[in-house]
């Protein structure tokens, strides 16, 4: 099994909607078998008393435009453990990864990338929707970064 964590700041936009979409992905190539697809912040600003935020509203209304439910998504944050427990850590953006680092300290294994190094888009991140308010380009650039990610899958055989 592939163990994949999506991760962004707040776990309420961003990584969820790579989620999510990476499940329904996997779905419809019937592969949802051979994945676990988790996501995860990098802060607490969205986890109050123990509790995640759910996913920001106009991301699930991006997500539901292309049929993709997040029903009972929380908002949570990544734990040094997780490190070992995940095969791949996939960032939204450069601060994500250092932050990341800063919880599971520092990538040995070469586990940690950002989500559009595997659409040849080495070192751009994926804009928060959160300050650009355009949820619809986070899809597309999301959307295309994981179509380069099973592409790399493909090509390393590992599906």
């Amino acid at each position: 099994m592939i163990k994949v964590l999506f991760i962004c700041h707040g776990n309420i936009c961003r990584s969820p909607m790579a989620e999510f979409m990476f499940k329904d992905m996997v779905k419809k190539l019937g592969l949802e078998d051979k994945f676990y697809i988790a996501s995860a912040a990098t802060s607490s600003e969205e986890i109050w008393n123990g509790v995640g935020s759910p996913v920001y509203p106009p991301a699930r209304k991006e997500l539901a435009k292309h049929g993709i439910r997040c029903d009972g998504k929380r908002a949570v944050q990544v734990t040094k453990q997780d490190y070992d427990k995940y095969d791949y850590i996939i960032c939204m953006d450069s601060a994500n990864i250092r932050n990341t680092q800063r919880i599971t300290g520092p990538d040995k294994d070469h586990k940690i990338s950002l989500l559009l190094d595997y659409a040849g888009r080495a070192g751009q991140s994926i804009a928060d929707p959160w300050y650009t308010g355009n949820f619809e380009i986070t899809y597309q650039d999301i959307d295309e970064g994981l179509h380069g990610f099973l592409d790399h899958l493909r090509q390393s055989r590992l599906i």
